[in-house]
């Protein structure tokens, strides 16, 4: 694919995303579009946003809930940017933050655990390792969409589009200096968690559906990355969310959303869609 098409691409995606706009996926108009060709999109997707104003905040993984990859036929984890306007701190004093839905396509809520990261990470790590290099840990909620119609896409397509990324809440910061590292390294693996809408449970999950946890998730992020060309690797002060926990929920306006969660000192999220 020439720098053109890359460019072209890029452009299209620029011109979408957050209208509530829906396009042709570029798997069924590009001959051979596959993920390289689409992390090339990445990168001068980026620079649009960059030149636009925007400040690049961190990154989000996605499918590394593998009960979910029949579901959406993408069976490998991929990544996007994230960018300040869309990433916001959840306030620890309302019951309920508000969301607002315009603009996204085809929404879905998304809980999650997120990393701050203060020093720079290594494919060779290990956990504990990886986590003495993480400046907080929180839970929060990521809400995804799709610029292709109906959710049908390969996974070259959403990393076209930034990783199918809408929007980020993140609930409160708890540095990793509260916890005994090894602990927490066995409890974001075993955590439970229980997703409510409008009160009634849906949905429940655990932190072993990420890759086999949350940090899991974070090392493979750290991995595609070192092998990546043209995109750069994590940077101190980045913000990185792992990946659905549960599966991911249609919301629409009206909407109150809200988590709990049990085994691991992280306090459950409640969401308002308007």
């Amino acid at each position: 694919m020439s720098a053109a098409d890359t460019n072209t691409i890029a452009s299209e995606v620029f011109a979408t995303l957050y209208t509530g706009k829906q396009i042709a996926p570029f798997s069924a108009r590009v001959e051979g579009f596959d993920n390289a060709k689409a992390y090339r999109v990445t990168a001068k997707l980026r620079a649009l946003r960059l030149a636009r104003g925007e400040q690049h905040v961190g990154r989000k993984i996605g499918f590394t809930n593998t009960n979910i990859w029949d579901e959406y036929q993408v069976f490998e984890p991929i990544w996007g940017d994230m960018f300040a306007g869309r990433v916001k701190p959840l306030d620890p004093l309302r019951s309920e933050n508000l969301i607002e839905l315009d603009g996204f396509a085809e929404p879905l809520i998304e809980p999650e655990i997120q990393f701050g990261i203060a020093e720079p990470l290594h494919p060779d790590m290990s956990e504990h390792e990886m986590l003495s290099n993480i400046a907080w840990v929180a839970h929060g909620c990521e809400i995804v969409q799709s610029i292709y119609p109906g959710w049908k896409f390969t996974a070259a397509d959403t990393i076209a589009c930034g990783g199918l990324h809408a929007a980020l809440r993140i609930g409160p910061h708890h540095s990793s200096n509260e916890f005994n590292l090894d602990l927490l390294v066995e409890q974001l693996a075993s955590f439970k968690i229980t997703l409510n809408c409008d009160g009634k449970e849906v949905d429940h999950g655990t932190g072993a559906n990420v890759l086999g946890s949350p940090l899991k998730a974070l090392k493979a992020l750290v991995k595609m990355l070192a092998q990546d060309k043209n995109n750069p690797p994590l940077a101190p002060g980045e913000i990185v969310t792992t990946g659905v926990l549960t599966r991911a929920f249609p919301v629409k306006a009206g909407q109150v959303w809200s988590t709990r969660l049990e085994g691991i000192s992280l306090e459950g999220v409640a969401v308002l869609f308007s």
